[in-house]
């Protein structure tokens, strides 16, 4: 803690670096020398008082350098603070397991080398520390790292940053990946994992990655998705499964390192120079939207079915949006007033309104249900105002400046009018201006006004229904009839 040195000012401590894009207020931890005498009594206190409070399975999670970066780079001392923390853990629990995140081998991989990599984990006896492969699926560190100099690992898919909405997957590589990790020479992969920032989204996924735990050899997924529609909705349906087919094989099929923030034009700031990049083909998915809807006569009952029928308009609604900011961004450059107007009208005045609607029809795309759910972990009016200001800064800006600005963007109801939409809408404004007075837009004019815009919603404590409106089925069969290619 912070007042650590003013309390025992001789204390060996150092302060690290600022982390991401906040300063010191936020961030800069102290660290305490592994070779303090403070260190061991310290962790073995904070354990043995974790331990009171919870009980214990032996098993010790702890991350010393996760995204900040050690004073030294020397092996000697690295593994000098690796076993400074198993000895605090067994000076508590003599059975301690550590369990670590490999995260920082693959974020940092300049400094983690692989004599560093291994005087870290060879500091603690082989077998007394597991360690998280984060982030197998896209960016596996077992195989450089000789299945963690002998470390027992867990091949886990991280798949989502932020909790971002938006559908996505690398389906082959999480079927693959964990096999090709029990194979390889001298594997001491002992499980497999989920660890994302955030759920709620994308369920075919996570049930797909639950169930290769089981297996013995990867799946034939076009007949395991065929069956995982079957078994959503409680009912078989040709349509239904056809749609899964083409979606498991192109939006939930990424290669290559796909890296899940969601980067969609929609849920970013505007400005000229926005990513529409797809690593999927988009038709795809405008087809597996026409086959459910084709499907609700039989499947319309099912709350499973109507929430994918929200959640894969919704992904149409965003490949439109970026269709729409493509002409807006083309009509501007070639200063065609009419046309600019013409689609940011489309999109201001209907497009964000209907998909707004849409996701206010399904419970768990409320915004008013997440903020409640904010207030009602608090034990004080004054606390549940901070933890609502808190919800609504972590979707949005995070942090005071926008400091990790849309890293957690959802698409919620609420959230697509009064925070996306009214972003769009100065954009398209400021685009207007500059053609009709001749001058050129500022991006950072626009930053500077949009950020106000942004905190304002922030502060707005306008209340947002936590019960859905409306009939998703009517409402997607609208957006269809409107907005299919």
């Amino acid at each position: 803690p912070r007042a650590s040195p003013r309390v025992f000012p001789r204390v060996n401590a150092t302060r690290l670096g600022p982390w991401s894009h906040f300063d010191c207020t936020y961030s800069c931890t102290y660290l305490l020398d592994p070779e303090e005498p403070m260190f061991q009594v310290i962790g073995t206190l904070f354990l043995k008082e974790l331990i009171k409070e919870f009980g214990t399975d032996h098993i010790y999670s702890a991350d010393t350098f996760n995204e900040m970066t050690p004073l030294s780079s020397e092996p000697a001392y690295l593994a000098r603070v690796s076993s400074a923390v198993f000895r605090s853990m067994t000076g508590a629990d003599p059975e301690a397991l550590w369990l670590m995140q490999g995260w920082l081998f693959q974020h940092q991989p300049d400094f983690w080398q692989p004599a560093q990599v291994r005087a870290l984990l060879h500091a603690v006896p082989l077998g007394r520390m597991i360690v998280l492969d984060l982030f197998a699926e896209s960016k596996p560190v077992y195989p450089w790292t000789e299945s963690f100099y002998g470390q027992p690992f867990i091949w886990c898919m991280l798949h989502n940053f932020g909790g971002n909405h938006g559908l996505f997957g690398a389906v082959e590589a999480l079927n693959r990946g964990p096999f090709a990790a029990r194979r390889f020479p001298n594997s001491t992969m002992v499980g497999t994992g989920l660890a994302p920032e955030g759920i709620e989204q994308n369920d075919v996924v996570y049930e797909l990655m639950n169930e290769l735990g089981w297996r013995h050899e990867p799946l034939d997924l076009a007949s395991w998705v065929t069956r995982y529609a079957e078994r959503r909705y409680g009912a078989p349906s040709a349509a239904a499964a056809r749609a899964w087919r083409l979606l498991l094989r192109s939006v939930y099929n990424c290669t290559g390192a796909c890296v899940n923030h969601n980067r969609s034009p929609l849920v970013r700031r505007p400005s000229l120079r926005m990513d529409t990049a797809l690593w999927y083909n988009q038709s795809d998915v405008y087809e597996a939207w026409r086959l459910l809807l084709s499907a609700a006569g039989e499947l319309g009952a099912s709350t499973t079915f109507r929430y994918d029928v929200a959640d894969v308009t919704r992904q149409a609604a965003q490949q439109l949006v970026s269709d729409y900011y493509v002409r807006i961004r083309e009509a501007f450059q070639r200063r065609a007033l009419p046309e600019l107007l013409a689609a940011g009208g489309v999109l201001l005045y209907d497009l964000l309104p209907e998909l707004d609607g849409l996701l206010g029809s399904q419970g768990l795309f409320l915004l008013g249900r997440r903020l409640e759910g904010a207030r009602a972990a608090a034990t004080s009016d004054r606390e549940a105002e901070q933890y609502e200001l808190n919800a609504r800064n972590q979707l949005t800006l995070w942090g005071p400046s926008g400091n990790i600005l849309d890293y957690a963007n959802k698409q919620l109801g609420g959230l697509v009018l009064d925070y996306y939409g009214v972003r769009w809408s100065l954009f398209v404004s400021a685009l207007v201006e500059s053609l009709n007075s001749g001058t050129p837009f500022h991006q950072e004019q626009f930053n500077q006004a949009v950020f106000q815009v942004e905190r304002g919603f922030i502060y707005n404590k306008k209340r947002y229904p936590s019960v859905p409106a409306g009939d998703t089925l009517e409402i997607a069969r609208k957006i269809f009839l409107k907005y299919y290619p």
